[in-house]
């Protein structure tokens, strides 16, 4: 994490919270708040860590696979930072490709992508197409599809109010925007428990 934080000015986002608390009133130097701008600064560090990374580096194929069916990895939790309002969002994650010429990567490769990309300022939309499209570039899969399924404090805390309210946004890429069938057969492993 060190290494990603030296690209954020720790100082500088501490003195803006510091600056928050007192535009909303508080005394930045009462007890409960005396650190709060420091790990305010640290967690915004730590949550927007994937700007730093390269999401192709998670996408190296193993060796020696020749596996050409669906893969499906679903439920893969996410946590991001909606940029209008530096709200949460969380939710999860749901990974489908159809391999080829052997082009197969480990399983948690998914979830660290799904990572990578959530680490940063985001909108669910994007989040969703630079996973799909980052599939797509990296192993020129088949077929790519990719659903999330997410809570934006944004909507649930503030404005609206709405709890409960989850949105839901997907990207289907080859087979799976093409090819009915084959965006059945994972839609229906998607309903398995």
């Amino acid at each position: 994490m060190e290494n990603r934080q030296k690209n954020v000015d720790l100082a500088k986002v501490a003195e803006g919270v510091r600056l928050i608390l007192e535009g909303l009133g508080e005394n930045p130097e009462r007890e409960g708040l005396q650190r709060t701008p420091e790990r305010v600064a640290q967690m915004y560090a730590e949550l927007t860590a994937g700007r730093w990374l390269d999401a192709a580096a998670e996408l190296t194929p193993l060796p020696g696979e020749d596996f050409e069916q669906i893969v499906l990895v679903k439920d893969i939790s996410l946590a991001s930072l909606c940029e209008h309002h530096l709200a949460p969002f969380t939710g999860r994650c749901h990974i489908a490709y159809i391999p080829q010429a052997g082009r197969v990567v480990g399983l948690s490769k998914l979830a660290q992508l799904t990572d990578i990309f959530a680490r940063r300022l985001q909108v669910q939309e994007r989040l969703t197409t630079d996973i799909a499209g980052a599939l797509q570039e990296n192993l020129q899969p088949l077929g790519v599809l990719v659903i999330i399924e997410a809570e934006h404090t944004c909507m649930t805390m503030r404005g609206v109010k709405k709890p409960g309210a989850v949105t839901v946004t997907s990207v289907a890429l080859g087979a799976f925007k093409t090819d009915a069938a084959a965006l059945a057969q994972v839609m229906a492993m998607l309903k398995l428990a």
